[in-house]
């Protein structure tokens, strides 16, 4: 599996006034970005950005509620598993396709993975990564180099 171009390259931003549908047509993906300031009301704040702009992308309704939980699950943990300063989060579309990128200053503890063994029913975290793959068609980590952070990413059906 290839991961996804690093946030910003290989996609274009969509100009003004332009709807999704005859961007699609020109066979070229759509992405928006926002950056985020790490604190608890972030991950809310990343879930709405994002459920706007898939609104008025005309994305389905399934794909916005999964969409809602992959950027809230990724986005929560560049908050809890990184001395981050900023957050980035990227939606790219293209037909029948949606990708979330969150990235981090990589200012943390290792490559996220999923528990290799379920957390216990009493846990209150452990479970994000197992529920990103569940609702992904792939995810995967992209270590963006020294300095540079680390890129979380999931594709969904659009």
């Amino acid at each position: 599996m290839t991961p996804p171009a690093p946030l910003h390259t290989a996609a274009a931003e969509a100009p003004v006034g332009v709807t999704a549908d005859a961007w699609a047509e020109s066979g070229s993906e759509l992405c928006v970005s926002f950056a985020l300031v790490p604190r608890p009301g972030s991950a809310a704040q990343a879930r709405r950005l994002a459920n706007a702009q898939l609104l008025g992308w005309d994305i389905g309704e399934d794909a916005r509620d999964a969409a809602a939980l992959v950027v809230s699950e990724l986005v929560t943990n560049a908050i809890v598993h990184t001395a981050s300063h900023r957050i980035v989060c990227e939606l790219c579309t293209k037909p029948g396709s949606l990708r979330i990128a969150v990235r981090d200053d990589g200012y943390g503890s290792g490559v996220p993975r999923p528990a290799q063994e379920g957390p216990d029913a009493d846990e209150e975290h452990g479970r994000g990564l197992l529920l990103v793959e569940a609702v992904s068609n792939a995810w995967g980590v992209r270590d963006e180099g020294p300095g540079a952070g680390l890129t979380v990413w999931a594709e969904l059906r659009a």
